[in-house]
């Protein structure tokens, strides 16, 4: 009887460690569209697919005047680095969530700026709520 009743605290404690991604995971889904400055990180979730977030991050930069110097994207996730005129290193990382979700993540140089990275942020979220712009320059 003692045996049946440790198998299952292990098994039970077991599930809970397993378990824990999974509950995380569907805590970080339902909460798109909140913000949180963690260890010089801004990270967000936001309810838009990761192509929609990464063209509004790429015109928030340019609308800041701030020029990408590196950028790469696949259907799984992107970087864009750039620098500001002080030539602190800003990073952009874009990973999909679950479908039509991107998590989003600004980091300003080696220990953080929050201002900055909120600053960017709202521009990035302005540029997500603008309907696309369909016009063609020749």
């Amino acid at each position: 009887m003692r045996k049946k009743q440790a198998f299952l605290i292990m098994l039970l404690a077991g599930a809970a460690v397993l378990l824990e991604g999974c509950m995380l995971a569907a805590v970080g889904i339902g909460a798109a569209g909140t913000v949180a400055y963690v260890r010089g990180d801004l990270e967000s979730v936001e309810s838009e697919n990761i192509d929609s977030v990464y063209e509004a991050a790429l015109k928030a930069l340019q609308e800041l005047e701030l020029r990408p110097t590196r950028k790469s994207k696949d259907a799984l996730g992107a970087e864009i680095i750039t620098y500001d005129a002080q030539d602190k290193k800003i990073t952009i990382r874009l990973k999909s969530a679950a479908e039509g979700t991107t998590k989003l993540s600004i980091r300003i140089g080696v220990f953080g700026s929050e201002t900055k990275s909120r600053l960017i942020y709202q521009k990035i979220r302005e540029n997500l709520q603008k309907p696309p712009d369909h016009t063609r320059v020749p």
